[in-house]
């Protein structure tokens, strides 16, 4: 009796350990959930031009919320931009306050583990910025001095990934923004600022500051878009639309009027 008993209890056990994972690995509703709920929430840090950036009605604009607004409309879904703090920005995804985290994100090994991407769409680099009249030609030349970076981003892992130069460097700082770093890097606060070339370019170019680019970069890197890890359906509802713009020329439109030129490389 003893023996059947524990049969019993342990095919009762099994049966509901089934149960469980069947019931664990749930149903994707993600797309779904997204369409009835009727909006699609973009979190963004909103000084990252020209990526997603507050312009002077302080409305929030960029390339990252072109695509965002036409992937949005596809999807028959109103679209809204959420600013979030960049350091907790996995948090309020995993807390539901946001849909997407869609702003220049970096895809890593780390975050992929945690997140569900989409392909790239657009290829970058981890840069130096350094002011014009610093003498700042290269890498060596900032041995014993102060880099800026943002807290959060990608241009942290990539300096921990240079090792080697971190390690000649006197003294690393953190800031809330790049447009903060940038600010205490034109005013000598900090020697260079480790940031994505992409942003750096467009800053150089749009604000007409006195700084350069270093030949040297530290990290190539590609943006993804990021959604929980369980939201499948809706990250290949989201690259299958990314497609299709590529191929009907709407990302090429949106890229041109930003970069001048299709520089994406959805579907590459």
């Amino acid at each position: 009796m003893k023996k059947t008993v524990l049969f019993l209890a342990s095919v009762l056990t099994a049966a509901m350990a089934f149960v469980g994972c069947k019931k664990n690995s749930g149903l994707d509703n993600s797309l779904e959930n997204l369409q009835k709920n009727g909006e699609f929430v973009l979190g963004l840090d909103d000084s990252f031009p020209p990526m997603g950036f507050r312009d002077e009605n302080n409305e929030i604009v960029g390339f990252d919320i072109d695509l965002a607004k036409e992937v949005a409309s596809r999807l028959g879904v109103t679209f809204r931009a959420q600013p979030i703090n960049w350091d907790a920005k996995e948090q309020e995804l995993s807390t539901g306050n946001i849909d997407c985290i869609w702003n220049g994100l970096t895809i890593t090994e780390e975050r992929l583990s945690m997140l569900s991407f989409t392909k790239p769409y657009l290829a970058n680099e981890q840069v130096l910025v350094v002011r014009k009249d610093s003498g700042i030609a290269s890498l060596a030349d900032l041995a014993g001095k102060t880099v800026g970076l943002q807290a959060g981003s990608s241009a942290a892992d990539a300096l921990d990934g240079a090792a080697d130069f971190k390690a000649t460097l006197k003294n690393v700082v953190e800031f809330k923004e790049n447009i903060t770093a940038l600010n205490d890097l034109e005013i000598g606060g900090v020697d260079a600022v480790v940031m994505d070339k992409v942003v750096a370019d467009y800053s150089i170019v749009t604000t007409g500051k006195p700084f350069s680019v270093l030949d040297q970069g530290l990290a190539p890197e590609d943006y993804g878009v990021a959604f929980r890890k369980n939201d499948v359906k809706l990250t290949e509802a989201v690259q299958k639309i990314l497609e299709e713009m590529k191929a009907d020329g709407t990302v090429e439109k949106i890229s041109t009027k930003w970069f001048g030129s299709d520089i994406t490389v959805i579907g590459k």
